[in-house]
């Protein structure tokens, strides 16, 4: 029946459980023991491990009960590594044991770990010695100081030490559905981030549906690159993974050459890559030797994905897509795009609302729903929504109302179907001479252009206007960039004149979030410093280093 305002009811499903991690796992060494569960996706392949269910089962309760020989449950544990097998372990053993997990970026240095470690409260951290050339060692000592409550740091050369301190009569503990599982961290792109505490039931029943939306097969592969500390990779592909009983290949990082190896080699069905990703994956001179035919779904979201990539990735790497859109806040996704969606819905929406969960389309300043069409602020409400910041409970109050309704920050429209179509982020938007204008629409109109890898569009303060709009570009070829003067044109002739960017910056490298945001903040930084500077419209100019740092 077409909706008849911008509110979408909860819907019915398969059922949302009242299931923990610990549960999800034990379910699937029952249902399927000798099922390959777990690789470790090591570039060297005689460094790569696997693990059977019963196997898996079997160490993550070792690892658990020592934990639970050295903490008690509630604690907070930090995980400060890159992906490997044995995160995946060291965070199943956490949710045993009814602590929480508190993933943690290895890139972080002295003021980002400390930030994460203090506000949680971790008493517990587990890290590798060190990342890409940095004495992680070096780095905790610094801030080790600071931090009262650590009291136990594990690092990963004594992991197999620690996991020996276990007492196998250990019972453990009983964890209800609702207890703390995660505390996930925003991604940054306006500064310091917030600590979304996550439960169980929202991580696993929120990753059931969104793989049983992606399409199953009889034999699910997820080879995943995507940060284990991130929503996506922590929570959405391995616990969707393991709720399909499926093989869950685990990849150190993103390199495009070892995912494309690792998809033929596991014979890989489904993937979620975030769009600087895909396009690494379509550009890598590889793709057209290895043997992709086992790809079923790729999913993708995180960042905005354009039409044009939607479309070639389904066209060149010959396999379904969908979208996944949300936030940490609400358990990672909200709304998904069905492989089965018509191609126009693909390309164009983030799909409809995941089931048992209500979505409204307010106006930002009345609070009042918009009509079927028109743009406004994404509210949800349901099981999936965070106990709360950690610690935080002013900011807490401001994001979830006295009604339960969570307020995402993002700007949408919601057809008479519930297709939802994300136009922007409220704190993106750009006031120009008193007209308010939505980056996104811009972007995804550039990224269009074939001279174009990847553009953010930003506010620039300006006297006479309040705001210019800055398009800072990635060229497709860096050694000859496009004329500034010709993509104003090219825009003038597409999109209204206040829309069109009057200062046009060339890059070589926009700054990103682990999960693939481009970190607006930054590029406004790097502008007002003047380490990078507008080109003038009737001439070339190289790109200038923008720090990815």
């Amino acid at each position: 029946m077409p909706l008849e305002k911008s509110l979408w009811p909860a819907t019915p499903s398969s059922g949302v459980r009242d299931i923990t991690v610990g549960d999800l796992l034990r379910e699937a060494a029952t249902a399927e023991p000798d099922r390959l569960a777990l690789v470790d996706g090591s570039p060297d392949a005689a460094d790569r491990r696997e693990w059977t269910y019963r196997e898996l089962l079997a160490d993550v309760e070792d690892a658990a009960r020592a934990l639970l020989a050295h903490f008690a449950p509630g604690d907070r544990i930090a995980i400060w590594a890159p992906n490997s097998a044995d995160w995946v372990i060291l965070q199943q053993a956490i949710a045993m044991a009814g602590m929480v997990v508190v993933g943690v970026n290895p890139a972080y240095r002295a003021h980002e770990l400390e930030y994460i470690l203090r506000q949680s409260r971790s008493v517990g951290l587990f890290y590798r010695e060190s990342y890409r050339g940095t004495d992680l060692t070096k780095v905790l000592t610094k801030v080790r100081p600071s931090l009262p409550y650590l009291r136990t740091v594990v690092p990963t050369s004594e992991w197999r030490a620690f996991v020996a301190t276990g007492d196998p009569a250990t019972e453990f503990p009983v964890v209800t559905a609702t207890a703390p599982v995660q505390i996930q961290y925003t991604s940054g792109t306006t500064g310091f981030p917030k600590g979304a505490l996550l439960h169980h039931k929202g991580i696993v029943n929120e990753a059931t549906f969104v793989f049983e939306r992606a399409g199953m097969v009889d034999h699910v592969v997820c080879v995943n690159a995507m940060p284990m500390y991130h929503i996506g990779g922590g929570a959405v592909t391995e616990l969707g993974t393991f709720a399909a009983h499926g093989t869950y290949v685990v990849l150190p990082g993103f390199e495009p050459a070892l995912m494309l190896e690792m998809l033929e080699t596991c014979r890989g069905t489904h993937s979620l890559m975030v769009p600087t990703m895909l396009i690494s994956l379509l550009e890598h001179p590889d793709r057209r030797s290895r043997d992709l035919s086992s790809l079923h779904t790729v999913l993708s979201g995180a960042a905005a994905v354009p039409q044009s990539l939607v479309e070639r990735v389904i066209d060149e790497l010959d396999c379904q897509f969908t979208i996944l859109f949300g936030q940490s806040e609400m358990h990672g996704v909200i709304s998904q795009t069905r492989v089965t969606d018509a191609p126009a819905d693909q390309a164009t929406t983030v799909g409809q609302p995941l089931p048992e969960l209500e979505v409204k389309i307010i106006d930002p300043v009345s609070g009042e729903v918009v009509p079927i069409g028109a743009q406004g602020e994404i509210c949800c409400r349901g099981y999936q929504t965070m106990l709360g910041y950690s610690d935080m409970p002013d900011e807490t109050a401001a994001t979830i109302d006295a009604d339960g309704w969570l307020y995402m920050g993002d700007l949408a429209t919601m057809d008479e179907r519930g297709f939802l179509r994300i136009t922007g982020r409220l704190k993106d938007m750009i006031i120009r001479g008193g007209l308010n204008i939505y980056p996104r629409e811009i972007e995804e109109l550039l990224f269009q252009h074939l001279d174009v890898a990847e553009v953010a569009i930003v506010g620039v303060p300006d006297e006479k206007w309040g705001e210019q709009i800055g398009a800072v570009v990635r060229p497709t070829d860096p050694a000859n960039p496009p004329d500034a003067a010709e993509l104003k044109a090219w825009c003038r002739d597409r999109i209204a004149a206040h829309k069109t960017p009057s200062l046009w910056y060339f890059t070589d490298g926009l700054p990103m979030t682990p999960s693939g945001k481009i970190q607006k903040f930054r590029v406004q930084q790097e502008i007002a410093s003047g380490a990078l500077t507008a080109t003038h419209l009737d001439e070339k100019m190289a790109p200038e280093r923008l720090s990815n740092s």
